[in-house]
């Protein structure tokens, strides 16, 4: 072991550190000369080395191509492998699809996957020779396992297909509009008459649309609709959107249809419709309104149901499946609708007419809301024209019927002057527009300007009384006597002022029009009073019978009025006569309202039997001292009251008399 550098100082120490330089220096040289020969041997190293490397190149290239050669047969194994898995996954799938989708529909479906999977392949792996041959093989496949699911969709779709029993039909209605019978020839909202010449008119049903709750029967089962709807996919996924719409159309069309045909709808031509008895056509109107609510509220709305759930997600194909298959059955509907509101106008269609409209606007919505999209247009469009049409014609027909009340020209008149059978079907129809009110406004608001609907409505009412005066003015113009003249007209424009006033139109023409109406009421009846009964109170007054001076006692004996016995016997003689021959004509003419009857009897009564009383009181004895008084003084005033009581109450000729 070395001293430490700073031991020792003095020569000893001087003479270490040169001896270890001198070791230094030498180690250094052996260095240098070790590095030299390592340099030199390195030299002729690398010489031999790129000598060798030379010679091994070729080697090392073909190993490199070798196992470049081993990766490409790896990797074609593993193509091949792929290549003959992809055949056999085809060779899987066309035995299922051979099979067919019947047996197990699910398997099938993968099946056909799996073969659009293969096609999918083989058009992307182009390079392999055989994939033309391949594509076109798994393509024909793939056809031919389309048309199955087409056969299996159709033969699915027909099966569960069966059309509607009117009795499931109406079970889904309300309860308040189930037909009481199952034949629906019987509807509860078959309407019944319409106002006609005797007065009576049908009640107008109307159904309260807004609270009313239907129920669309079940048209298709629901657990075979996922099915459908796989089945459709396939098919529209396929490109078979056209085959697809065909064979729903024609299997669902006709057994929408034939529900229809068992409720009871016909097709109707405007021919056949022209030729019907009025009776039979009111009743199929009836019916027909019936039917519309079914086939909107319950068919149509089942079968949008049907169709949403097959052919959901693909919007436009599910409109025009909807618009194709029920296209023929609302055709069917609308054409009778059509041939009413284009046949011959005549006053009783319109209530129909009214019914009619009535039913088009409260399915407006629904129709709106079921005929969606742009494949239902011309569904839309036909309903709102027929809307349209029956507004139309229902109006012309109002017209029509206040000119036919001003120009009816029956000539019967009726000889007891009682209500004419034209007021009371023109009041009847005036009563029936008020179960109208809110249909016939909307109809003045759809075709008219300006004026509020309610006072349109007073309008045209206070037209058709007024074209009813007129004619009834005319018709009293046919009586040879005037006193039954104004018999009549008090009759009947009482008839118009009780029925107004007893009804909705009183708050319509208002008080001023029934105050104005009651008066004329009461000039008829002071005019009959006048006409028929100034000759017989002639009789028993006292002018002509007291002489204007003379002695006061005539020949044949007389009294201190100087009225002579003979004067005084004509004089009731005459009246026996006349009053007879009122009583036996007026007790043939009628007044049929108790109260007017009454008061006319009491009015007549309390000027017929003062002036009876005081005429016999006066000129009473004359007779009575005389032959036969019986014979002049025929009646007393308590029998003349009794007879009065017998008139206006429309007697038979030939009923024996008092």
């Amino acid at each position: 072991m070395g001293v430490p550098w700073g031991s020792g100082g003095g020569a000893g120490g001087a003479g270490l550190l040169s001896e270890r330089a001198a070791t230094m220096r030498e180690s250094l040289l052996k260095s240098q000369s070790i590095t030299d020969n390592m340099v030199s041997i390195l030299g002729s190293f690398d010489h031999r080395l790129s000598a060798l490397e030379t010679a091994m190149r070729p080697t090392q290239i073909r190993t490199h191509a070798i196992r470049r050669a081993h990766e490409n047969i790896d990797r074609t194994l593993k193509a091949a492998e792929v290549i003959l898995s992809q055949f056999d996954l085809t060779r899987q799938a066309e035995g299922k699809i051979l099979k067919g989708p019947h047996e197990d529909l699910e398997t099938y479906l993968v099946a056909i996957e799996q073969l659009r999977e293969n096609i999918r392949f083989f058009s992307s792996n182009k390079s392999f020779k055989s994939s033309d041959g391949v594509l076109n093989h798994a393509n024909g496949l793939l056809n031919k396992a389309i048309s199955k699911l087409e056969e299996e969709f159709k033969q699915l779709l027909s099966s569960y297909s069966k059309p509607v029993e009117p009795d499931r039909l109406f079970e889904g209605l309300p309860s308040s509009m189930r037909p009481s019978s199952g034949s629906p020839g019987e509807q509860p909202d078959a309407n019944g008459k319409n106002p006609s010449p005797n007065g009576q008119h049908h009640e107008h049903h109307h159904a309260n649309a807004e609270n009313a709750v239907y129920t669309p029967p079940t048209l298709v089962p629901p657990r075979v609709l996922p099915l459908l709807h796989d089945l459709a996919l396939q098919m529209v996924q396929a490109g078979h959107q056209q085959q697809l719409l065909k064979i729903y159309r024609d299997t669902r069309s006709s057994v929408l249809e034939e529900s229809l045909r068992k409720l009871g709808v016909e097709k109707l031509s405007k021919e056949d419709v022209q030729k019907m008895q009025w009776e039979v056509l009111e009743a199929k109107i009836g019916n027909w309104i019936h039917f519309m609510r079914i086939a909107v509220k319950l068919l149509f709305a089942g079968e949008r149901k049907v169709c949403d759930q097959i052919f959901e997600g693909f919007e436009s194909l599910k409109d025009q499946c909807f618009a194709e298959v029920t296209a023929g059955s609302v055709a069917v509907l609308l054409s009778f609708g059509d041939a009413i509101a284009k046949s011959k106008r005549s006053p009783e269609k319109l209530f129909v007419l009214l019914d009619m409209y009535e039913i088009m606007r409260e399915l407006h919505s629904e129709i709106e809301t079921l005929f969606r999209g742009k494949a239902c247009n011309d569904i839309r469009e036909s309903a709102l024209g027929l809307t349209k049409r029956l507004a139309q014609t229902a109006q012309e027909t109002f017209s029509d019927f206040e000119e036919a009340v001003e120009k009816d020209a029956t000539k019967t008149a009726v000889a007891d002057g009682t209500v004419h059978p034209l007021t009371s079907y023109v009041i009847n129809y005036v009563k029936f527009l008020f179960d109208y009110q809110s249909t016939l406004k909307q109809l003045f608001q759809e075709f008219e300007n300006g004026d509020g609907s309610d006072s349109q409505l007073a309008a045209v009412t206070m037209h058709i009384m007024q074209a009813l005066q007129t004619n009834l003015d005319g018709k009293s113009k046919q009586y040879k006597d005037p006193a039954l003249s104004n018999l009549f007209l008090m009759n009947n424009i009482h008839y118009m002022v009780r029925s107004v006033r007893r009804s909705e139109a009183k708050d319509l023409l208002g008080d001023d029009w029934v105050q104005r109406h009651r008066r004329i009421v009461q000039q008829h009846a002071n005019q009959y009073k006048r006409i028929a009964w100034a000759k017989i109170l002639q009789c028993l007054s006292i002018q002509g019978l007291t002489s204007s001076g003379g002695s006061g006692v005539s020949a044949d004996g007389g009294n201190s009025s100087g009225a002579s016995r003979a004067m005084v016997k004509d004089r009731l003689k005459t009246f026996n006569i006349q009053f007879e021959e009122l009583h036996q004509r007026q007790s043939q003419w009628t007044v049929p309202d108790t109260e007017l009857r009454d008061s006319l009897k009491l009015a007549v009564a309390e000027v017929l039997l003062p002036a009876y009383r005081s005429f016999l009181k006066r000129f009473g004895p004359l007779v009575e001292n005389g032959k036969n008084p019986q014979k002049y003084i025929r009646y007393t005033p308590e029998d003349l009251d009794h007879m009065l009581n017998e008139f206006f109450e429309g007697k038979t000729l030939n009923e024996p008399k008092r």
